[in-house]
């Protein structure tokens, strides 16, 4: 058998070229997956588009996109030219051939192997250096846009006297263009440099001169550029002093000039900008003079100029002037950044007031009038109370409310009361079966709204709502409750089409309908569907027969997603709220304007100031902007998102801010003058957390206004940590209605303590005025107690409340068998010259989840109170005798009534209140709930029976007074004599909820 070369027993196999037909199928699966990239590149930005279309802010879209194409071509083309040019430049230039050296010969092989192909390779290195020159410049969109629609501040930095718009929109791009420059150059220099090595033009180890008089000449303009390019950074690190971060003890982070900054960095980066452009004109010179000799001369005293004038000079100067006499030499400089510091965060209105922490006043009834008088209590703490809104409200498995609850107002018969408010959102989690349908057709939406009284609680310790049941009903009358856009809404839905959307469920079981609004992207159209489908990785979007006509996709549906994406220049607040405005739900967003670049104003780090114990863990309440750095910030937006449509809108808030300003003519059209926002809008608007609690950390140091002070470190202050929590992290700032010593009436204010720099005792309490619209609004008040003498702080106060003994013994038994304290937010209110501590205390008792209100902490002047309402505690505290509770105490006596229906309701209600201690002994929760349930039915009896009669069962709280839990039914024990509650451990005496 002949041999075909495959060995003794086989054949040879032989592998010879792909036949015509395998050569057609690899260009098809090629060509295919060409196509593939190209619709996956287009789906994204088909969808994109169709996005901003939908919400109507395509503009934004359109200006973002065009900036980007044309800072890619533009800045890509130079880089490429730069470096084109200057390898063909260094290829014309080279030697003719001649003999050639042993170092030429083994280049020979490399010119020889690029010979046939250098054109293409001149094009594919140009390309390249000029995609990722491009692709990096496209990223400086921002730059570019504030650059050239940059307003002036009309204020000048203190140094060189420019416009502080100079730092803030100027020089970003002038450092952009510069940073630009030496890379060009240096890509340049090297390429030229690789080329002229290739083609003979430099020599390393050949004998002769090392480099042919055109490459010196070509190198050396290249390497003059690159000196004139260092000379114009010296001539801009200048007025980079004004804006310069460093390290100062007595301040953080500082920003600005300092003694040695004026008095050495400045002048020596003058002489080096003047040595540099003499180096420059030397390296120029050897077109004409071919030698380095010249040049490298200057450059060598270029480098030692920048070491001896630009390093060691300013550390001499700070060893031997600065630091033998620190605090006269920087106190002018800390003088200029205390003044633009203030100024930058919008705290040089400030007004810090003495106080004395003590207050002088001996009548007793007076104080407890005062009480009264000076703050509604808000005794339901919005980051406690989330569960029992959960376990009272959520209805069905596939509602959910946020972790932490809203605090907002709405008036009720004229007067204005502090309210609790949370929007019973989707929770795809709690949904009966999960799969593509139910997901994305059927479970879209969430549904209406729950809010509760904040000063007060019911007979049982849980919250008096004043919108609830499903659908919600209510104070807040006739709405639109469907929530397609939510903090939870994560999901994208489709909606409007074929498949029904479940609605509501009630008694006589599921509503369906369908989405009328006209939010979301349409997906009758077919290459939409193929762009979703490509765009969210899920091919159903193609071919479910449950999407037709009229069919639309909603996501982005966060309110904080649909202001980033429409304003991309915005920082946004870390908690959006809900309201009820004008028969809408609207999510209310707070949105900030903010520069890294105002003159002498120290930077802040927003992640980190931002946080405290509520944003630790939280994802639905996140710090803002994370790590961004700013040395000034603005609430310049207000935005809504309406919870239905998803319309977002703009305002203007800051008319005077000119970043905002800046941003509006970059984006003309996209944000509504401030005289657009509605009286009913206006009245939910609020004084912003984040920004609160960035002023409140600058302001632990900037309270102070003397340089010698502050440097000294004497008055410098912290943000205590919570104290109702082991977490470690900074105590909340706290929303409530209250006045400060100097106003006449109550105020929504939002309120924060400052405790001394490494010490317990109270230093300060801060208010600013929350209530926009009011001629007050966005006023700082801190009130600053004496050095002195100590006055206790909130983690003191806190202590007090563990170790006294009575009140230690009470949470103990409220403790009893597996229930757990929860303390609520401890509220501070300055009160004749004295500090008002209260703290509502929630037990979490065995069967149940959530936690109730049990009892109320309150001190004042030394004296603390553990009581089962407010009014009880405020008495007790006080030393007051009250009649009559006054109004919004929450604690109530009700009359005698000869109403027979009152009187059977009342006695009911007793053994309703005796039957729940019965069951609370035996720990038997379901009879505990059924006698809970049997007590509201008879206290409802009978106070519609009085209210009927024309007579008064007891009163209410008020919208603007302090309140607690309600009274049980009359006759019911309220609390042994020492003030603690009955010895049944989970109990809670009359008035205290416990009913």
């Amino acid at each position: 058998m002949p041999d075909r070369g495959g060995g003794p027993t086989g054949p040879r196999i032989r592998v010879g070229r792909p036949s015509g037909r395998a050569r057609t199928l690899l260009m098809t699966l090629g060509v295919l997956a060409v196509l593939g990239m190209a619709f996956v590149m287009f789906a994204g930005f088909w969808t994109d588009w169709l996005w901003y279309r939908s919400v109507k802010y395509s503009s934004v879209f359109t200006t973002t996109l065009w900036t980007k194409i044309g800072l890619f071509f533009v800045f890509g083309l130079l880089m490429a030219a730069a470096v084109g040019f200057n390898i063909w430049l260094a290829h014309r230039m080279r030697p003719p051939l001649s003999a050639m050296s042993m170092e030429q010969q083994s280049l020979d092989r490399y010119r020889m192997g690029i010979a046939p192909y250098k054109r293409w390779l001149l094009l594919a290195i140009t390309a390249l250096v000029g995609l990722i020159a491009g692709a990096s410049a496209a990223g400086q969109w921002q730059t570019w846009l504030m650059w050239v629609n940059g307003v002036p501040f009309h204020q000048k930095d203190p140094q060189f006297h420019l416009d502080v718009s100079f730092y803030a929109f100027d020089l970003p791009w002038y450092r952009f263009l510069l940073a630009f420059g030496f890379a060009a150059t240096v890509l340049s220099l090297i390429a030229a440099a690789l080329t002229h090595y290739l083609y003979g033009g430099l020599r390393l180890t050949s004998p002769g001169a090392r480099a042919t008089a055109a490459a010196t000449g070509h190198l050396s303009v290249l390497l003059g550029v690159f000196v004139a390019l260092k000379a114009v950074a010296y001539w801009l690190d200048r007025y980079g002093l004004a804006v310069k971060s460093s390290d100062f003890k007595a301040t953080g982070d500082w920003t600005g000039l300092r003694y040695v900054d004026a008095n050495a960095y400045l002048p020596a980066k003058t002489i080096l900008f003047c040595i540099a452009v003499i180096c420059a004109l030397l390296f120029f010179a050897t077109l004409w003079r071919r030698t380095w000799q010249l040049p490298v001369i200057g450059f060598g005293l270029m480098v030692l100029s920048a070491i001896l004038i630009g390093g060691l000079y300013p550390a001499i100067v700070q060893k031997f002037q600065v630091q033998p006499n620190e605090q006269a030499k920087e106190a002018p400089y800390v003088a200029k950044n205390l003044k633009a510091t203030r100024e930058a965060y919008g705290i040089d209105d400030a007004q810090v007031t003495e106080y004395e922490g003590t207050s002088n006043t001996k009548d007793k009834d007076k104080l407890r009038t005062d009480a009264d008088a000076t703050a509604s209590i808000r005794l339901l703490d919005p980051n406690v109370v989330s569960p029992t809104f959960q376990q009272l409200q959520q209805m069905k498995n596939y509602y959910a409310f946020p972790t932490n609850l809203d605090v907002d107002r709405y008036s009720k018969d004229g007067k204005d009361q502090d309210t609790v408010i949370g929007l019973r959102e989707l929770n795809l989690a709690g949904i009966p079966k999960q799969n593509w349908i139910n997901d994305h057709f059927r479970y879209t939406h969430g549904y209406g709204v729950v809010s509760a009284k904040g000063t007060t609680a019911d007979g049982n310790g849980q919250p008096v709502f004043t919108e609830s049941d499903l659908p919600s009903s209510g104070d807040l009358g006739t709405y639109e409750q469907r929530i397609y856009y939510g903090e939870k809404t994560t999901e994208y839905s489709i909606v409007g089409g074929p498949q029904k959307e479940i609605d509501y469920s009630d008694d006589s079981g599921e509503k369906t309908t369908s989405y009328q609004g006209k939010s979301g992207v349409s997906l009758s159209n077919p290459i939409n569907r193929a762009a979703y489908a490509v765009a969210f990785g899920e091919p159903q979007i193609l071919y479910s027969g449950a999407i037709g006509d009229g069919s639309r996709i909603l996501y982005n549906r966060t309110p904080k997603q649909r202001v980033e994406a429409v304003a991309p220049w915005l920082t946004i607040d870390g908690d959006a709220y809900p309201a009820v405005v004008d028969g809408r739900i609207q999510w209310i967003v707070d949105a900030y304007t903010t520069t890294n670049g105002y003159p002498y104003a120290s930077r802040t780090t927003l992640g980190d100031t931002t946080a405290d114990s509520l944003t630790a863990g939280n994802t639905q309440r996140a710090v803002m902007a994370q790590q961004n750095q700013v040395n000034y910030i603005r609430n310049s937006v207000k935005a809504t998102v309406d919870a239905y449509t998803g319309e977002v809108k703009l305002y203007q808030w800051d008319t005077e801010d000119p970043v905002l300003k800046t941003w509006m003519k970059a984006f003309p059209g996209t944000v509504k003058p401030r005289t657009d926002i509605s009286p009913s809008l206006m009245s939910h608007l609020r004084y912003p957390q984040d920004l609160f609690k960035v002023q409140r950390e600058l302001l632990t140091r900037y309270h102070v206004k003397d340089a010698q002070t502050f440097l000294s470190g004497s008055e410098v202050w912290q943000v205590p940590d919570d104290p109702t929590n082991k977490s470690g992290n900074a105590v909340p700032p706290y929303y409530l209605s209250m006045k400060m010593p100097d106003q006449s009436a109550q105020a929504f204010s939002l309120t924060t303590t400052f405790t001394p720099n490494g010490r317990d005792n109270l230093s300060a309490f801060m208010s600013v005025n929350a209530e926009a619209g009011s001629p007050d609004y966005g006023k700082i008040r801190v009130l600053k107690l004496p050095t002195s003498k100590t006055v206790d702080g909130p983690k003191q106060v806190q202590s007090q409340f563990n170790s006294e003994q009575d009140i230690a013994e009470s949470i103990r038994l409220l403790k009893g068998g597996d229930s757990d304290i929860e303390y609520g937010n401890l509220l501070t209110v300055p009160i004749d010259g004295g500090l008002l501590y209260v703290e509502p205390v929630y037990v979490r008792g065995g069967g149940l989840k959530y936690p109730l209100l049990r009892k109320v902490l309150v001190t004042y002047g030394g004296n603390t109170a553990f009581e089962d309402t407010l009014g009880q505690a405020l008495d007790k505290v006080f030393g007051a005798q009250t009649a009559t509770s006054p109004p919004g105490t929450g604690t109530t006596t009700p009359p005698p009534s000869g109403n027979p229906t009152v009187q059977q309701a009342l006695q009911d209600a007793q053994k309703a209140f005796d039957a729940g201690q019965e069951a609370l002994k035996k720990g038997d929760w379901g009879a505990y709930g059924q006698a809970q349930k049997d007590l509201q039915d008879a206290l409802k009896r009978a106070a519609e029976a009085q209210s009927q009669a024309g007579k008064s069962t007891g009163g209410s709280s008020g919208a603007k007074g302090g309140a607690s839990p309600s009274a049980g039914p009359s006759g019911s024990p309220s609390s042994s004599p020492s003030g603690s509650p009955s010895s049944s451990p989970s109990s809670s005496p009359s008035g205290s909820g416990g009913g």
